[in-house]
């Protein structure tokens, strides 16, 4: 391939994919669900392809792109006209936490846990499963989520309320991870297994494998979520 054929090749892929990315919409940069994903990644290499692959043709590798941003786009009026179609080719929405419960069996259909949950919530500023309300993960990977009413934000300076710290502890920390104690962060609270223990049985807990995820608060508090909640 000749460097002039190359120059040739590259500009025509760019302005192809230009032209092609403007028809399919802002939708394939603003939103990663399974089509844009396999849709991205396929224009790619083909892209790829046209350019620097001299036994495709610059004809076949032009109408492939337009061939599959065409079947792309098809899918995507599909997406819009048909929710059945939507729900089979994207998924739906799942609840993670509601009423402040965590639903594990939600959790383990997209293969998460609840380290990665927690890390989900961490990207929304929040240290503690137990001011989550609703937690909704969403089909393009992003996780929404509604505080607690009493979570919610205000100014204080506005309600001429002083602020009073009760906090005991610098932040929310896991005890209990889908049945098992953890023993370190217990020791690092300053707390051992007969405190835990208590604050079971004062939630009618009869064994530690009951519970799917307990964390103790800032105030010292100890949040609770049992195991086999019903989403219904």
């Amino acid at each position: 391939m000749t460097i002039s054929n190359l120059l040739l090749r590259i500009v025509i892929a760019f302005i192809t994919l230009l032209v092609l990315t403007r028809i399919m919409g802002r939708k394939e940069l603003s939103e990663m669900t399974f089509i844009n994903f396999v849709s991205g990644i396929t224009i790619g290499a083909m892209t790829a392809n046209l350019v620097i692959n001299s036994n495709v043709s610059i004809r076949n590798g032009v109408l492939a792109l337009v061939g599959w941003s065409a079947i792309t786009i098809f899918m995507g009026y599909i997406d819009i006209k048909s929710k059945k179609a939507r729900n089979l080719l994207e998924g739906q929405p799942r609840i993670f936490i509601k009423n402040g419960q965590i639903m594990e069996d939600q959790l383990r259909k997209e293969r998460l846990d609840i380290d990665a949950l927690k890390a989900l919530l961490r990207q929304k500023n929040i240290f503690s499963i137990s001011d989550v309300e609703y937690a909704i993960f969403e089909i393009d990977g992003k996780l929404s989520v509604m505080k607690k009413e009493s979570k919610q934000p205000v100014i204080k300076s506005d309600l001429n309320i002083r602020q009073v710290n009760t906090n005991i502890f610098p932040i929310a920390t896991s005890v209990i991870s889908d049945g098992k104690v953890d023993q370190e962060n217990l020791e690092k609270l300053n707390l051992d297994k007969q405190w835990l223990d208590q604050q079971l049985q004062q939630a009618d807990i009869r064994s530690v494998s009951d519970v799917f995820y307990a964390e103790v608060q800032k105030d010292g508090k100890l949040y609770i979520d049992n195991k086999n909640d019903n989403l219904n």
